[in-house]
């Protein structure tokens, strides 16, 4: 037995079943000390704080706990309790803490998880200082719904972006050592499905098929668990009738045994006692009964195994040994977190500077070049331009929803990202906020035209869906108003979710993707319509031509007829195009890029590829044009016949390339058992005998394609 199990089981028997359930209670945290609270952490009946105070402290005005009073709750834990266990504190850290990184879906647009990575490293670094042991982030739940308002805080689409931007998320906060004094837990959530809320009602049901959950949703958490993820949470809805909360197949069977994850499961703000509004338990105590049972290890809120589980365990309908079992996981994350031995708010010094040039760096790889008639764009350093609409000076909103620590006042608007960077701009703007009727009255002295678009904060997050996701009627009238002053306009889209812009875009010369960039806004964005920074981000998410088209995504499978407009541009509706406005990894670039590799046909048997074998490919990206510039290569796969039906195409690897003009540079990929293999109906991971087409482009439409064969 390891030293970690030694002192775990040593803990463990010297537990009374009151102080074992009390670790599974987390509370919200007080703001000012309280005698009440102080007496239950005594008693050995609060295991974690939750430092937050609402349920959607995302889209809250965040009330902060004061370093004393955290330091006060610990010290009474750890010297005034019985055993002497530390409490572990979480907060929703969920893009940034001081400084704010762009929003997930914006942030995966980079396609450069190292970067995302380090960043996620400062974030950790900035938290622990702050007291937080324990962050509710990475949120990886797929999404193919951009009415659903949580969208903005996942990957996007698809599964393999998603698996990689939830590597990286959780190896930054968690770092090389989890004990370090500047790391903290991780947590995946919501497990399972809860991107596909039908409708895109949050907290609603879904109808997901396992074939789809294995090989679409739960790719993620897969891969969140092998990066060492210390929590995860599990999600609202229900799943085929079972609420995820109360579903033993998918948080014991599947995640705990299947997957191997040895860390604890917390559940959502008041989701046990919600399984009585889903049906399925009659009470609190049934409600504790089936959550308890399901393993669901932790209780965020609402104290329901608090008061129920010691008499559920006495009347036998609840085991100790399952007890036991919960509280060895909430104490492995503890002791791994060296709480025991370092259980104060550290204290050492943070380079803010560097996390700033991070974040600036990140913001700039995130934003993305949708559309640049006539090389509008980069803008020339000593331009003549406009700037109008809501978010010019902004420093709100471009922060993105659930943001807790960062202060607006740190942030860079975009007027003092172009005034500080490129002094030698002559800028002509108005100050124009949401809130006004006329958002745009500049007297459009420019020779160019720069319309800040975008919606409030409110409009994205928690408990914050839509039904329609067209451009609004202000921000449509904000650009034909500039399009009668017959200059160019540059259109900067300041919008967390995808946004159908077909009234729009006819009148722009260059459209950028900018989501919510989170502190160093006003920087990015000046980088890159001057040209410092060559736009290299590629689309997380399928942009629709509008409402109507959802869901849609790139990697759906064919139909018995040709109605898939994805690809194919077949009418599938007599009052809209069938195809997207712009596919998933599409994004331009200042540079033009040649890709080539062999087109081949190749074959590989089937034992070798159980064997480990893999067919390597060598991919040339040539830079043709005179700009230095990054590009993202995309690799996809097709399963031609298989014994289900699968995608048209499937992201299998993607690696960015820095080129300089005129220069060219290799790429290594390999194809193996993973890239070809899929789950079938059985739940098993398997490689079918047959053919596959491999294609390699700069998004999802990439006809460059060699034929793979499996024998």
């Amino acid at each position: 037995m390891e030293e970690l199990d030694v002192r775990i089981e040593k803990i463990l028997s010297q537990m009374t079943i009151d102080e074992k359930i009390g670790q599974l209670n987390q509370i919200s945290s007080p703001l000012v000390p309280d005698e009440k609270v102080f007496e239950e952490i005594r008693k050995g009946n609060i295991g974690s704080f939750i430092l937050s105070t609402t349920a959607q402290a995302g889209n809250d005005d965040a009330d902060n706990v004061s370093a004393n009073l955290l330091n006060e709750l610990q010290r009474v834990a750890v010297e005034e309790s019985r055993l002497g266990i530390p409490v572990i504190f979480g907060r929703d850290v969920i893009h940034g803490h001081n400084t704010v990184l762009p929003i997930a879906l914006t942030a995966a647009a980079s396609f450069d998880d190292a970067l995302v990575k380090e960043c996620y490293r400062n974030v950790a670094r900035e938290a622990a200082r702050d007291g937080v042991h324990w962050t509710f982030s990475p949120m990886v739940d797929l999404s193919r719904d951009p009415r659903w308002g949580r969208c903005v805080e996942g990957p996007g689409e698809d599964p393999y972006l998603g698996s990689k931007m939830a590597r990286a998320m959780i190896e930054g906060f968690q770092g090389e050592d989890l004990a370090a004094e500047d790391s903290v837990a991780a947590c995946a959530k919501h497990y399972l499905g809860y991107g596909a809320s039908e409708g895109g009602r949050d907290y609603f049901k879904t109808e997901i098929s396992e074939y789809t959950i294995r090989n679409f949703y739960l790719p993620a958490y897969k891969e969140a668990v092998d990066a060492g993820a210390q929590t995860v949470m599990a999600a609202f809805n229900e799943i085929s009738g079972q609420p995820c909360s109360s579903s033993r197949y998918w948080l014991t069977d599947v995640l705990k045994k299947e997957l191997g994850f040895d860390g604890f499961i917390v559940s959502d703000w008041g989701a046990i006692p919600q399984t009585i509004c889903q049906g399925v338990a009659e009470d609190e105590k049934q409600a504790a009964e089936l959550c308890f049972n399901a393993g669901l290890d932790m209780e965020m809120v609402s104290a329901c195994y608090l008061k129920h589980l010691k008499e559920l365990i006495e009347q036998g309908m609840v085991s100790e040994e399952q007890l036991d079992d919960s509280v060895r996981r909430i104490l492995r994350v503890k002791l791994r977190l060296g709480l025991f031995e370092k259980p104060y708010i550290p204290k050492y010094s943070v380079d803010k500077d560097k996390h700033k040039r991070d974040a600036r760096r990140l913001a700039g790889e995130s934003i993305v070049l949708l559309k640049n008639k006539d090389n509008i764009l980069p803008l020339n350093l000593e331009s003549s331009i406009t700037l109008a609409g809501p978010m010019v000076t902004d420093k709100v909103n471009v922060l993105g929803t659930w943001v807790l620590d960062g202060n607006p006042e740190d942030v860079t608007s975009v007027l003092e990202g172009i005034k500080g960077n490129y002094p030698k701009c002559d800028i002509n703007y108005r100050d124009s906020a949401f809130e006004e009727e006329q958002l745009c009255v500049a007297n459009y002295k420019g020779d160019i035209t720069v319309l800040c678009l975008g919606e409030t904060k409110m409009m994205t997050g928690e408990a914050n869906s839509v039904s329609n996701i067209e451009i609004s009627d202000r921000m449509i009238n904000i650009v034909k108003n500039a399009y009668v002053k017959k200059k160019p306009i540059v259109a900067l889209l300041f919008y967390a979710r995808p946004i159908a812009i077909k009234e729009i875009e006819p009148y722009c010369d260059a459209i950028v993707w900018c989501g919510n960039l989170g502190t160093e806004t006003g920087n990015a964005v000046a980088d890159v319509l001057f040209g410092k920074v060559n736009p290299s981000g590629k689309l997380p998410v399928t942009l629709p031509y509008c409402t109507g088209q959802i869901p849609i995504y790139y990697n759906t499978t064919a139909a018995s007829r040709a109605v898939n407009g994805y690809y194919d541009g077949y009418l599938n509706y007599h009052d809209c195009q069938a195809a997207p406005m712009y596919p998933f990894g599409f994004g331009l670039s200042y540079s033009d890029f040649d890709i080539s590799f062999d087109l081949s046909n190749r074959k590989i048997s089937l034992k070798e590829l159980e064997e480990g074998k893999t067919l390597k490919i060598k991919i040339k990206v040539r830079n043709i044009s005179e700009t230095d510039g990054r590009e993202v290569v995309q690799l996809y796969v097709k399963d031609v016949a298989a014994s289900m039906a699968r995608p048209i195409r499937e992201l299998k690897q993607y690696k960015g390339v820095f080129v300089k003009a005129n220069n060219e540079e290799e790429l290594d990929f390999e194809v193996g058992y993973r890239e070809l293999g899929f789950y079938n109906a059985n739940g098993n991971f398997v490689v079918e005998k047959g053919k596959f087409e491999i294609f390699v482009g700069n998004d999802c439409y990439a006809d460059k394609k060699t034929l793979l064969e499996v024998n």
